[in-house]
């Protein structure tokens, strides 16, 4: 299969191009330098010039909190280039792979979202993103939209190699204890993304690895499994306040992963166990 990934350069983009290229498919992976994804008119002539027979969506604007501030640029990242790249795969009837988040929910009480659970998202990143699904829904009659929650993986800075650095720096650290999630390897998530793109079971999926956890939990099982001496003190998201309003509800249900058959990713200890390994070597 011929397949487009932007945002090689990322944690995500970095591991489906390793997964796609291991199952033999041909992969053009697109960065910033390559391609201004914000420019439509260079957006349009790249796919079609390419002719890719999919197009794997990982490039965003992740910096939660400066979101509120540089409003416009995560805007055009996360909106407008998504609707640009689901406009020209719709004219080029290419599939359409788009990441998404479980920023796009609220973020209340404690069961897990379905796909099909109302979306409010909290901070100007959610929202960004949710209007970035809602162009793939306008723009094509045949999408994936994956909503994905905490990544790590080895390219690029996440949460276990913040930890793993303070770790060397500080005997005691304070970490949230009160927003719910699951922790999420990039290399089992690109595994699901390249099975699911060959399929044409479309729609909305929800996929993390199995079971949830607190971000002080998480914390907790980083220094447990590498060995490290930390002593970590809970938090309330009230006593760590951030320029962007945080969901306490991360939780998210892949039924529709089981209903359409897809394999569930292990669970989020196994996928740091291996992680660890990975950032060993």
């Amino acid at each position: 299969m011929r397949v487009v990934v932007t945002g090689v350069n990322g944690q995500l983009g970095y591991d489906v191009v390793k997964e796609l290229r291991k199952q033999g498919d041909e992969v053009i992976g697109l960065t910033r330098e390559t391609l201004d994804l914000t420019e439509e008119d260079q957006v349009t002539k790249t796919i079609r010039e390419i002719k890719p027979e999919a197009v794997i969506h990982c490039a965003a604007y992740t910096a939660v909190d400066l979101a509120e501030e540089e409003k416009d640029k995560a805007l055009n990242v996360n909106t407008l280039a998504t609707s640009y790249l689901a406009k020209v795969c719709a004219e080029i009837q290419a599939k359409m792979i788009y990441i998404s988040t479980d920023y796009v929910f609220p973020g209340e009480g404690d069961k897990p979202y379905e796909v099909k659970d109302k979306v409010d998202p909290i901070n100007w990143y959610g929202q960004t993103k949710y209007e970035g699904e809602q162009a793939v829904l306008r723009e094509l009659n045949h999408y994936f939209i994956v909503r994905v929650t905490w990544v790590f993986g080895k390219n690029g800075n996440n949460f276990v190699k913040t930890m793993l650095r303070l770790s060397q720096e500080r005997e005691s650290l304070s970490v949230v204890a009160d927003q719910i999630g699951s922790p999420t390897y990039t290399v089992d998530l690109a595994k699901c993304l390249a099975e699911i793109v060959k399929t044409d079971k479309y729609g909305i999926y929800h996929v993390t690895n199995e079971g949830f956890c607190s971000w002080y939990d998480f914390a907790m099982e980083i220094f447990r499994m590498s060995g490290r001496n930390v002593v970590v003190h809970p938090l309330t998201s009230e006593q760590f306040p951030s320029k962007a309003k945080r969901p306490k509800n991360c939780r998210l249900s892949k039924q529709k992963l089981t209903e359409e058959g897809f394999e569930r990713l292990p669970s989020w200890q196994d996928a740091l166990a291996r992680y660890l390994e990975e950032l060993k070597q």
